[in-house]
Parts: C-alpha cells; structure tokens; sequence
C-alpha cells in the first residue's frame, strides 16, 4: 500500500466539540449515530440535528448516519408490525434530509440460524426457497424505504450483524436492483463471525463486498465478543484488511466504531505507526 488511507469515526452529537477540528482539518467522513436511538427517533429528533449542523459548520466531509435497528428488523414479515417498521426507516430518512446526511447504516437480516438452515429448506416445486423468502420479506419492509433513498440521494448500507456468508448479504442488496442500496462491513462483527462460527476472515469479507462496499466500521476485537476496542488492542490482521479495502476499485467511508471515543487519537497512532492509514 503505497497511499495511507483517510479514516473518520461514528460519533454522537455530545462527541463533535472534541473532535470537530480533526474532522474538519482532514474533511473525514463521519456518521452520526444518535439517531438508532429509539426515543430520539419518536420524539424530538430536530434538536440533536439542530445541534450536530450548528457543531459541524465547515465540515466538508461526507455525512452519514446510524439507522433504526432496535427491535425493527429489516426482514420482519408480521403484517402489522411491518409498516411500523417502514415508518421508523423513513424517520430516518427525514433526519438525513435535515442533515444532508448521504448515507444510512441498517442492520442485515442474516442470522446464524438462517445460514444452517437455507438448505434444509429449499426450493418445492412452485414454493420460493428459504433464502427466497429472506429476500421477499425485506423487499416487504424496506421497498419503499430504498426507493425514497434514491430519489433522495442517500445511499443504505447493509452491515454483517451475525452474517456468516458474504454473498448471501451481497445478494440481498442486488436484489433491489438500485445504486442506493450498497454494503457494509464491521469488521469486529465480521472477526467475531470468522472465530465463532465458521465465517471467512475479515479481508475475505471486504474482497467478496467488492465495488458495492460503500461503508466500513473500522474496530478491533478478539473473535469471542462485539468488543469495539481501539485499533490495535485485539486480533484483526489489520494489513490485511487495508490491503483488501485498498484493492477494490472504490473507496468506501472508512470509520472507526469504538466503543470509548477517547481512544480514537490511540487508534491513529496505530494506524499511522503501521502506514495504513491517516
């Protein structure tokens, strides 16, 4: 890698005065995520928003947020929890207008469960498989999600939660057959998957993203837990990682996810001691 390459971080609204002269001075790519939080998005978002525009004037960079995902996933097919679902998606759009936000992080549907389970439910005569029906049922919920996202110029980035095959997620966002359904990788998420269950290493998981990788939660961990710990504290090969993200033909935004903030500075040394990033 000859380049080192340019790293932002998912921050809350309350984290931007500490680090809002290292977003700017570099224009980072940042994503805020006050918004998952289930009593901001039903109550009075405008507030934070008002707030994170106010901290964040001179920012340049690229802005995302973290959507929904607390007990609303994407895949539910319960005909009267589904458009509740929907509804809470398009808050989130609602705030990424107010804060020209870009981007929107939403949770992937796969589990562990689905992945030991697919072939042991397929295809019966006119019947849809399994996966079919994964597939089906969160075009149920998120359709009209992703097509206001088009029109509004968002892109929704798929992340690997429990996801063991990659191309089982990189399926699902073809299937909407739209540029504004892109992936996602957390690489603690991903790392947990290769120790616990089987799942490839982290590298594997962004080289099998490919071009469609538009977004990358940047934490270490040990393989055991969802650690979030500073860049450099746990197990992740980390040359590896960024030799893949360098090699594929974009540059998804890169952010640190950690679990204390104040250890991003810490995380910075790592990577630029290691030539990999700035």
């Amino acid at each position: 890698m000859t380049t080192p390459l340019t790293v932002g971080a998912a921050l809350t609204t309350a984290d931007l005065p500490t680090f809002r002269d290292w977003l700017i001075d570099g224009q980072r790519d940042l994503e805020l995520q006050d918004f998952l939080n289930t009593e901001i998005l039903l109550g009075d978002w405008q507030s934070p928003v008002d707030q994170a525009k106010s901290l964040l004037d001179g920012f340049d960079g690229r802005l995302g947020i973290h959507g929904p995902f607390i007990g609303v996933p994407i895949d539910n097919d319960d005909p009267e929890i589904a458009p509740i679902i929907t509804r809470r998606f398009m808050i989130g759009l609602d705030i990424c207008a107010a804060l020209g936000a870009t981007q929107m992080v939403v949770h992937s549907p796969y589990t562990t469960w689905d992945y030991n389970n697919f072939d042991n439910n397929p295809r019966v005569g006119n019947a849809p498989s399994a996966r079919e029906r994964k597939i089906a049922q969160t075009h149920a919920v998120m359709r009209k999600v992703v097509d206001r996202a088009e029109a509004q110029g968002v892109t929704l980035v798929i992340e690997n939660i429990e996801d063991i095959a990659p191309d089982d997620r990189a399926e699902l966002a073809e299937s909407f057959g739209s540029d504004a359904v892109k992936l996602s990788i957390d690489t603690g998420h991903a790392h947990y998957a290769h120790h616990a269950t089987g799942a490839p290493p982290v590298d594997f998981f962004v080289t099998r993203a490919g071009a469609r990788l538009d977004h990358v939660h940047l934490q270490d961990a040990d393989g055991y837990a969802d650690r979030h710990w500073p860049i450099g504290q746990g197990t992740i090969r980390w040359h590896q990682v960024f030799e893949a993200i360098a090699a594929l033909p974009v540059r998804p935004r890169l952010l640190m996810e950690l679990r204390d903030a104040s250890k991003i500075p810490a995380s910075m040394r790592f990577l630029e001691a290691e030539g990999l990033a700035r």
